[in-house]
């Protein structure tokens, strides 16, 4: 028990150093009203902010139609592609939709009290127009070969700023994302995963008295063994685990919280004063309205993923020859992710009144919610904390992967290099304190959005004349939709 014990003290002392290092570069703070503002959250809130105006609100105007393209409403024969509309959505979700929508807005509420739900649904609001902007640049610049589909910020950033006159720009910023997406899907994507996976399985098995408690590296043998499983297969094998998965553990999630919330539905009036008088009115938990704004900020754009760049690895893949079409799909990621599954998880926690509990955090937090109504809705959450973080690290295995190839090449031996190392990560993950885990993978993600959000700007211009292109095809029914 020692010796594993001490193996955990060891990963913990030879990774915490450069995480504490690498975070405090990332979230480099400004002082508004003796508030640490992190200019990283204020640059996802521009982008996001910009494309909504810029791009008129389509989140909003064509909503409608991105469910319909979703359903396959708008397919064309012959489209050139790996995967359907929904497998690319699934797929994506279940990238986005992993422990940041459990664990991450436990940790929100627990320091920013129930206003920073307000926030993390704002966020996702705003959060839809960077990901139409992302993925609809992620399909135009893809590149196809022998029907393997390679996308994302790397080829828009160098093939869409070089069509600007900037090739050098492009190919510095392509790069730099390659290597920062790279190790953000061994930290966000994969170590917070396998961390709280780790952590619920030492609870649902006995606690202090498990098996795995003393030897939490086991847990993340385990969840690598698993995942390696799936990722060989490459992007079809993973589209066809989400389809099955996604619906699933969202299903689940979602019915187990609406019994929570209806089960006290005399507290829901009560408890929807308290997020919103937590906007304006915070409690002294993070310093007051700047700060819970912050917290809401960085825990939805750390779930939803908008502007960081992953999701248009995933969507290059779809079949269709109109960019614009998994633009609009992918919009339906943060109204998944954070405005129905944050929401629904938040409104557990502010009702049930586990964020006054002192002493926990993450997934320890949402637990107490959920057994405090029905102690056997402990396993309910368990399983959904296996399949939310087993279905985030196959994808991030996938946009990992993708970078990986951008930067090392496409062959055998790199493909299975990158595998070994991702499965490394997660054992390593299993065995470090929630904290470094959540400040590291933070950081990883959020330095994505740096480079990737750079290209959006310079390529907004013909995102938007690509956009009105498609909507005069609908709009006029040169695009025609199937009965």
């Amino acid at each position: 028990m020692e010796e594993t014990q001490s193996l955990d003290a060891a990963i913990n002392a030879f990774i915490s150093p450069v995480s504490d290092f690498i975070t405090s570069i990332i979230f480099y703070s400004i002082e508004i009203s003796d508030i640490q503002f992190p200019l990283i959250v204020l640059w996802l809130i521009a982008a996001g902010l910009f494309f909504f105006i810029y791009l008129k609100a389509i989140n909003i105007s064509r909503f409608r139609l991105a469910i319909d393209i979703v359903r396959g409403k708008y397919d064309q024969v012959a489209s050139k592609g790996e995967v359907n509309h929904f497998q690319a959505l699934a797929t994506a979700v279940s990238g986005t939709v992993g422990l940041g929508n459990i664990a991450g807005v436990a940790v929100a509420i627990s320091m920013g009290g129930p206003g920073a739900t307000f926030w993390m649904i704002v966020a996702g609001f705003f959060g839809m127009m960077t990901k139409f902007a992302e993925c609809t640049l992620g399909v135009k610049y893809r590149e196809i070969n022998n029907g393997i589909v390679s996308g994302g910020p790397m080829y828009y950033l160098r093939d869409g700023l070089k069509a600007k006159g900037l090739p050098i720009a492009g190919k510095i910023l392509a790069v730099l994302f390659a290597l920062t997406c790279i190790v953000g899907s061994m930290g966000g994507g994969n170590m917070l995963q396998s961390n709280q996976a780790a952590v619920q399985m030492v609870a649902v098995t006995g606690g202090s008295e498990s098996f795995f408690a003393p030897h939490l590296w086991v847990a993340g043998v385990v969840l690598s063994l698993l995942v390696a499983a799936v990722i060989i297969g490459g992007i079809r094998s993973i589209a066809r685990v989400t389809e099955k998965i996604v619906p699933f553990m969202c299903g689940l999630y979602i019915i187990t919280c609406l019994y929570i919330i209806f089960s006290s539905y005399t507290k829901i009036p009560s408890s929807l004063m308290l997020i919103v008088d937590g906007v304006w009115k915070p409690d002294a938990i993070y310093g007051g309205v700047l700060g819970v704004l912050i917290m809401g900020f960085r825990r939805a754009s750390f779930s939803n993923e908008a502007g960081v760049g992953s999701a248009p690895i995933a969507h290059a893949a779809v079949k269709t020859n109109e960019p614009v079409t998994e633009g609009l799909v992918s919009l339906l990621e943060p109204f998944i992710d954070t405005i129905v599954i944050c929401t629904m998880t938040a409104l557990v926690i502010v009702i049930t009144g586990a964020y006054k509990i002192e002493g926990s955090n993450g997934i320890q937090l949402t637990d107490h919610a959920f057994t405090n109504t029905v102690s056997w809705f402990h396993y309910i959450l368990s399983v959904t904390v296996f399949l939310f973080a087993f279905s985030t690290m196959i994808s991030w295995s996938y946009y990992g992967l993708k970078a990986w190839e951008y930067v090392c090449g496409a062959g055998k031996w790199s493909k299975l290099i990158y595998k070994l190392i991702f499965c490394f990560f997660i054992v390593v993950g299993s065995s470090m304190s929630l904290t470094k885990v959540i400040d590291f993978s933070d950081a990883m993600i959020f330095a994505m959005s740096i480079f990737n959000i750079i290209g959006l700007y310079l390529l907004a211009g013909e995102l938007k004349q690509d956009m009105n292109q498609f909507l005069h095809k609908i709009d006029t029914g040169i695009i025609k939709k199937h009965t």
